[in-house]
């Protein structure tokens, strides 16, 4: 989050406007093709497994207002990154994908694209990018999956309503792609993630501060009902499960005298473990470590605080140093999306930027050390792996 003058906001808006009128009769945006590093066996060296990761999509947000929601997608077997991929396979949706690409995820043969304030989740063929369904859903947020369901959390009401209802999440068929169940939770709930046969959700209450959410529900997936709410903090955003039975959950605070945290709630108990005392504004675990950024705004400064750690969530301890060795994250204006291959352990990290110009994919090798880069759509933040 940014500080902006009001005056600069409203001519942007007045921008946004003007340009998302003259989208509804444009053409889709033709699709870009960069060769950013030699095309990589994803199968085999010999007896020897390198990668099962064939590629990964990557979801840009587009700026709330401009339907400028996009999609890409990184090809290993080519070494190519494809920009916009979505008008190419889908020409007959003029407007593109959409308004606020919020989330992405892939199961089965199948690619779930949350689109926020379009309130529809976007169902594309894996092999052609081809629109297979759209099922609307009002202010949807995260996408999660789970023995051949699809789970969409989602803030109903209208973007930004401090009265809106209670959020939700949504049970999807992965054969029929129906909504089959809904489950009513707390205030603007935000990231999902399963352990065992109970899901984790974060309830924020976004739109209302300074009477923030601050629990998270638990779910009972054989049931769809709500468990119980555990009490964490304000404001409550990511939620990333490792393979020891915990759930990490970051707060963003007030943006005030309350800074950001990450906390640990053990799923045998369903209590809050442990503590971080540091901003962590999203993270990716892979194996035993937790990669993490911190973008912080505070209005008290009016400034933004830049952090990269790591962490072993085997024994939940910080590991020194940074992931990014080589001191490109100077580059880095706004760090917005984090993924890991489980296979190369190759590090990617998105820039947004100004969130109005094309961002930035970086990748770096395990070590750290820069890979290449490459011109995303506007505002990257959400990954998908291939398998």
């Amino acid at each position: 989050m940014k500080s902006i003058n009001h005056k600069i906001l409203y001519l942007l808006g007045c921008i946004i406007l003007i340009y998302s009128s003259c989208r509804k009769n444009q053409a889709p945006v033709p699709e870009k093709e960069t060769v950013v590093t030699p095309p990589q066996d994803t199968t085999s060296a010999g007896d020897t497994l390198v990668n099962h990761a064939k590629g990964f999509y990557l979801l840009d947000e587009g700026n709330m207002g401009s339907s400028k929601a996009s999609l890409d997608y990184f090809d290993y077997l080519s070494g190519t990154f494809r920009k916009n991929i979505y008008g190419t396979a889908n020409p007959q949706i003029p407007k593109g994908l959409g308004d606020v690409g919020n989330d992405v995820g892939v199961y089965g043969s199948k690619v779930y694209i949350v689109v926020n304030n379009s309130n529809k989740v976007e169902v594309l063929d894996l092999k052609t990018n081809k629109r297979i369904n759209l099922i609307n859903i009002a202010n949807c947020r995260y996408v999660t999956f789970h023995n051949g369901r699809t789970y969409v959390s989602a803030y109903l009401g209208k973007v930004g309503d401090p009265h809106a209802p209670n959020g939700a999440v949504y049970e999807i068929d992965t054969a029929s792609l129906q909504i089959t169940r809904k489950v009513t939770i707390g205030r603007q709930p935000e990231e999902m993630a399963i352990v065992g046969e109970k899901m984790y959700v974060a309830n924020s209450g976004g739109y209302s501060p300074p009477d923030y959410e601050r629990t998270v529900s638990v779910i009972d997936l054989a049931t769809f009902t709500e468990l119980k709410r555990i009490d964490v903090a304000i404001n409550l955003d990511r939620v990333k499960a490792d393979k020891y039975g915990d759930v990490y959950v970051t707060s963003r605070g007030d943006y005030y005298d309350i800074s950001s945290k990450l906390f640990v709630i053990d799923t045998k108990t369903d209590q809050v473990k442990k503590r971080f005392d540091f901003g962590v504004s999203n993270l990716w675990i892979d194996g035993d470590t937790a990669y993490m950024y911190s973008y912080e705004f505070s209005y008290k400064t009016g400034k933004n605080t830049t952090t990269y750690t790591m962490l072993n969530v085997k024994d939940e301890t910080v590991i020194p140093g940074k992931f990014i060795t080589d001191g490109t994250e100077v580059q880095i204006r706004v760090p917005y999306g984090i993924a890991v291959n489980p296979f190369t352990k190759e590090v990617f990290v998105t820039d947004a930027k100004d969130y109005i110009t094309p961002g930035t994919l970086y990748c770096f090798d395990p070590k750290g050390k820069k890979k290449w880069s490459v011109q995303t759509g506007d505002i990257p933040g959400h990954f998908a792996f291939v398998y």
